[in-house]
């Protein structure tokens, strides 16, 4: 074991992660638990003995942290700052820190649970734990806590720890409604509010002035959506095609509103579930990164095969008007984006003259691939680029609504 190390990052196969990180504890350090296909039960008897000991276990299938500025595994860039995040979810995790540090505040700490820590069955236990110790971090003056929806019981659990707290937090449970009102609690909708309200709150503004921000960037999808709707005969369907599956959930939470019905392979309501994730029709997002396509083969954050294969496919399709497409960068994901997916987008636009792809980046100037730079080839490739997924999808699902009206 190294000396002096106080953290275990596992990523093994989930047969064997169990043991090895049960073995990680005996030796007092934190474990980060990359590795999934570990059994619920192994996780909640991993998580019960890091509690009593003080210990965070991260995971399993946990993929993002940023522990005292250091990044881990899927991970970006940031500025270091007042912002402690607990997140459920990877690509949420990436996304509204990337939002904070970009807005000009930064992060103090960013701990991952594992997504399936906010089910009834595991009871929250590090979500608890790690809101509990950045409570007490005399580093984070502003709490961002990000999940999809808990169970019900669990919930209470969790906004029973947010009154004892002494610092402002802000809230998203993607899906999920928090009708609970206390006082320096910010719920939010969106990873995107979420993000700018913390980041507001870190610079010693209101949260209030992040719906400022949101609104000019609506102004200006609007402006986008109606040259884009202008410029069509016809516009009907809209297929989203992720890497991140947060950025999935957030998709169904903003697109219904302005397109109606959306289907999925990782619904948030059961019945708008696909029947097969290969053969779309209507509005439809796809989560790439779900176990049924990563079998054998890298994550989509880093091998961009199959996406590349369904935006070229997609477009081809006669009723597909908007592309929707998310693009993760930082530690961990493809480091030559661009090579990978500017030969797909533009045999795309080739076969379909009236399609408009809108995508979001998820990143920072720091990180290896620097997000202006990946930003202005997609802009200069015909890609219509907004700084946050929920921004994407407001602006694609605009022009889908915009060019009904015709």
């Amino acid at each position: 074991m190294l000396e002096g190390a106080n953290l275990a990052v596992i990523s093994v196969a989930g047969r064997f992660a169990g043991a090895l990180a049960a073995d990680c504890l005996e030796k007092n350090l934190n474990v980060m638990l990359f590795s999934d296909n570990v059994p619920v039960e192994t996780e909640v008897a991993l998580k019960k003995a890091g509690v009593k000991k003080g210990l965070l276990v991260m995971g399993p299938d946990c993929g993002t942290a940023i522990i005292n500025g250091a990044p881990i595994a899927f991970a970006n860039s940031v500025r270091r700052g007042n912002v402690g995040v607990v997140a459920a979810s990877g690509t949420g995790a990436q996304e509204v820190t990337a939002l904070v540090s970009n807005e000009g505040a930064g992060i103090s700490q960013c701990i991952g649970t594992g997504g399936r820590d906010v089910k009834a069955e595991v009871g929250a236990l590090t979500f608890i734990q790690a809101l509990k110790m950045l409570a007490a971090d005399p580093g984070t003056d502003v709490l961002l806590l990000v999940s999809k929806p808990p169970a019900a019981e669990i919930l209470k659990k969790i906004m029973a720890e947010i009154k004892k707290v002494k610092k402002p937090v802000v809230a998203v449970f993607l899906g999920g409604e928090i009708v609970e009102r206390l006082d320096d609690f910010y719920p939010a909708k969106t990873l995107e509010e979420a993000a700018l309200k913390a980041a507001c709150l870190g610079k010693g503004l209101k949260a209030g002035k992040a719906k400022e921000i949101i609104y000019d960037m609506n102004l200006r999808a609007e402006a986008l959506a109606k040259k884009e709707a202008a410029r069509k005969k016809k516009s009907s369907c809209l297929r989203g095609l992720f890497s991140g599956g947060t950025f999935v959930s957030e998709a169904q939470v903003i697109l219904p509103e302005l397109i109606g019905l959306v289907k999925s392979n990782a619904p948030l309501d059961k019945k708008n579930k696909l029947m097969d994730s290969m053969k779309l029709y209507g509005n439809a997002v796809i989560d790439l990164g779900e176990d049924e396509f990563t079998v054998g083969r890298p994550h989509p954050m880093i091998d961009f095969t199959l996406r590349n294969k369904m935006i070229v496919s997609e477009a081809a399709r006669h009723e597909v008007s908007v592309l929707l497409l998310d693009l993760v960068l930082g530690y961990g994901s493809n480091l030559k984006p661009l090579d990978d997916i500017l030969p797909p987008l533009a045999a795309a636009f080739k076969s379909n003259k009236e399609l408009s792809i809108v995508a979001s980046v998820t990143g920072t100037e720091t990180d290896p691939q620097v997000r202006s730079k990946v930003v202005k080839a997609l802009e200069a490739a015909g890609v219509l680029v907004m700084p946050s997924n929920a921004g994407a999808c407001r602006l694609a699902g605009e022009i889908i609504r915009l060019g009904g009206k015709r």
